[in-house]
């Protein structure tokens, strides 16, 4: 079970805790057994692996997070500052008079540091340390700070990245800069693309983007993206292009449908904060079922990552056209 799940549970199960809530209010919702007795608990999850988690356990679950207010609010947030102070103002804005604001986060996130930050704009703020994680909650007595949540709030707002043209949002990978391995594989794109292509961890658009650019032989490109915020950014980086584009909230993990000519992708490898080469090798395993016959896989990753041995279980034609200190290419092909 997730350590900071488990200590978030504590501040309603565990000695002087508040009891299950019947209703509440979940960002960054995970299922934990104890919330299936909470008739009323609707969770909000931008990642759709944990998403279908939650999905299963026949929880009810919003894709936009919902208006109104609650006597309790959970957050689990997520990894960056400006993300974790955005979900505060989101949680903060949706707690009742009265009600209970819940955060819990792993220490090595910053909890303690996340909790005085919270502390500005609530005043007191209780604890519980567990698990090597941190629970702390705050009862909205009417005096929290609006200026500062307001300060925020605005932290999650679309903002360009600079010289770029390209909006992002706190909280989706490589929100500020374009990623340089993705950029290495940018740069490496033949230009003889054509017909169906796919592009699978897409994040907010960048390598289709580049693709579309180079390559007027496309006819249609799918966007595969766990992250819906990233997707949301996608959408509106690629606005302006005339061909068929496809936006797919999905978990590329668990297989994508489909008969590609190409395939592009920067394949994630960290589940949380731990890196997860798994995650990587069934990316490619979702990619290979999904190519058509000659169909071509064109990867960027970290060097040290071993995909050169899944490419070869998978029996597909390999080779690397071109690597630096940090990151290689692998482009392969189904024959």
């Amino acid at each position: 079970m997730h350590p900071a799940l488990e200590t978030l549970m504590l501040a309603f199960t565990g000695e002087g805790g508040m009891g299950v809530p019947r209703r509440a209010l979940f960002l960054g919702a995970r299922f934990h057994p104890v919330l299936a007795d909470g008739p009323e608990v609707i969770g909000w999850q931008p990642l759709r692996p944990l998403a279908d988690e939650w999905d299963r356990a026949g929880l009810r679950r919003e894709d936009e997070l919902p208006a109104g207010t609650w006597p309790v609010v959970m957050v689990l947030p997520g990894k960056s500052r400006d993300e974790t102070l955005h979900w505060f103002a989101l949680a903060c804005g949706r707690v009742e008079t009265g009600g209970s604001l819940v955060v819990a986060m792993p220490n090595t996130a910053g909890a303690a540091r996340f909790e005085k930050e919270l502390a500005r704009a609530t005043g007191r703020v209780d604890s519980i340390q567990k698990h090597k994680c941190r629970a702390f909650h705050a009862v909205n007595d009417g005096t929290w700070n609006r200026e500062l949540l307001d300060e925020w709030l605005a932290l999650g707002n679309p903002c360009e990245i600079p010289g770029t043209g390209y909006l992002t949002t706190a909280g989706v990978f490589s929100s500020g800069h374009i990623d340089p391995g993705s950029r290495l594989l940018a740069d490496h794109l033949p230009a003889n693309l054509r017909g169906r292509v796919a592009d699978l961890g897409a994040g907010w658009g960048y390598l289709t983007d580049m693709a579309l650019r180079r390559c007027p032989g496309i006819t249609s490109v799918d966007l595969y993206e766990a992250d819906s915020r990233a997707l949301d950014c996608a959408r509106k980086n690629l606005a302006g292009q005339e061909r068929t584009i496809a936006y797919h909230w999905h978990d590329v993990a668990a297989g994508v449908p489909g008969a590609y000519d190409a395939i592009l992708m920067n394949p994630p490898f960290h589940t949380g904060q731990e890196t997860d080469v798994d995650l990587g090798r069934a990316f490619l395993t979702s990619a290979a079922a999904a190519l058509a016959r000659n169909g071509r896989l064109f990867v960027v990753a970290n060097r040290q990552l071993p995909y050169e041995a899944v490419l070869d279980s998978l029996r597909l034609a390999w080779r690397k056209p071109a690597e630096d200190a940090t990151y290689k290419l692998l482009f392969a092909e189904k024959r």
